[in-house]
C-alpha cells in the first residue's frame, strides 16, 4: 500500500497517470536495488533497458524542436544545442524540480554513497521514465511530458544561453580550428561493483593521449578528460 501510495503521488508531479504502474516502478529501479532485493544476481528488473529506449525518444524529440523552431540555425549548431539539453546535468535539474530524485529505488550502498544526489543516476531514471511513457502512452504523451519537464532547459538554450560546460565540444571546437582531426574517448579502467563502478578515461587526439579523467559514468568521465585537456591548453 505504502509503494503504491509513492508510484500514486510521484505521478501527480510528473503529471500522468500510468495505465500500467509496473511500468513506472521499473523505471524508478536503480540495479543497486535489484541486485540488493534478490538472489538471483542475473535479474534483469532494472531501469537500464528502458533507459536505452528513452534515450533514443527524447534524442528524436529535442531534435524534432529545433529543427522546427530554428531553421535559421546549421546542423552542427543543433548538434551543439541538442547535447546541452539533453546532458546529464539537464535531465537530472528538470527532474530534481518535481522531486524526482526521491522517488527512485536504490539500493543500501547508493544510499550511503548519496546516490539521490548522482546526476547520473537522476539523468537514467528521466530517459527511464520517458521510455516508460512512450510504452504505457505513446510518443504524443512522451513528447508532451518531455518538453513541459525540459522547458527550462530548452528556452534557456534556444535563448543562447549555457546550461553547463560541454568540455567535450569545446575541446573538439578548439582541436578543429585548424582542419579534420582525430579525436578518441578510450575507457582504459573500469572498477567496482556493478551499482557503483568507477571509469576512467582517456582522450587522444591524433593518436596522443592529451586528457585523462574519472567519473560514475563514462560520460561524466569523458567530460572531466576533456576538461582535463582544456586546462592544459590554457
Amino acid at each position: 500500500m505504502i509503494e503504491i501510495q509513492k508510484l500514486n503521488e510521484f505521478e501527480q508531479k510528473l503529471g500522468y497517470k500510468f495505465k500500467d504502474t509496473a511500468l513506472l516502478k521499473l523505471a524508478l529501479t536503480h540495479k543497486s536495488y535489484a541486485y540488493e532485493s534478490v538472489n538471483n544476481t542475473k535479474v534483469r528488473d532494472y531501469n537500464e533497458r528502458i533507459e536505452f529506449l528513452g534515450d533514443a525518444i527524447l534524442e528524436h524529440i529535442i531534435s524534432d524542436v529545433l529543427y522546427r523552431i530554428t531553421p535559421e540555425i546549421s546542423e552542427g549548431e543543433m548538434t551543439k544545442k541538442r547535447a546541452s539539453i539533453v546532458c546529464e546535468a539537464s535531465l537530472s535539474s528538470a527532474l530534481k524540480r518535481i522531486g524526482g530524485q526521491e522517488y527512485i529505488y536504490l539500493g543500501k550502498c547508493e544510499k550511503t554513497t548519496n546516490g539521490r544526489k548522482k546526476d547520473a543516476i537522476i539523468a537514467d531514471a528521466f530517459e527511464a521514465i520517458l521510455g516508460a511513457i512512450y510504452i504505457d502512452g505513446g510518443f504524443d504523451i512522451a513528447k508532451k511530458i518531455c518538453l513541459t519537464l525540459l522547458k527550462k532547459e530548452i528556452d534557456t538554450v534556444l535563448s543562447g544561453g549555457e546550461l553547463n560546460i560541454d568540455y567535450k565540444t569545446r575541446i573538439q571546437e578548439k582541436l578543429q580550428e585548424h582542419g579534420t582531426v582525430k579525436i578518441e574517448y578510450i575507457t582504459v579502467n573500469e572498477y567496482g561493483p556493478e551499482h557503483d563502478k568507477t571509469f576512467e578515461v582517456e582522450l587522444l587526439f591524433n593518436d596522443k593521449k592529451i586528457g585523462e579523467g574519472i567519473g560514475k559514468s563514462k560520460k561524466q568521465a569523458e567530460q572531466n578528460a576533456a576538461m582535463h585537456a582544456l586546462e592544459k591548453y590554457k
